[in-house]
């Protein structure tokens, strides 16, 4: 299992205009979207009740897994 995780192949596609990662294109990557949508909605859930913490938390969930998208974009980021 660990070697699927480990293999170099691309998980998105890079978007067709502007800059970053586009859909995704292997089974990684729509698990990667999964877990991320699930850590901002759980989160977001947790802190209901604290707005400004839950700000805070979901700006920093929303950040966190932004450079394994970048490593795992066909072609990297750049301005299309």
């Amino acid at each position: 299992m660990l070697h699927l995780l480990l293999d170099e192949r691309p998980w998105f596609r890079p978007k067709s205009r502007g800059y970053g990662t586009g859909l995704p294109i292997a089974w990684q990557g729509w698990a990667m979207m999964a877990l991320h949508i699930a850590l901002i909605t759980g989160v977001s859930l947790l802190l209901h009740d604290r707005p400004l913490p839950m700000t805070f938390a979901v700006i920093a969930a929303g950040l966190a897994p932004l450079p394994i998208y970048r490593a795992r974009t066909e072609g990297g980021w750049k301005w299309r």
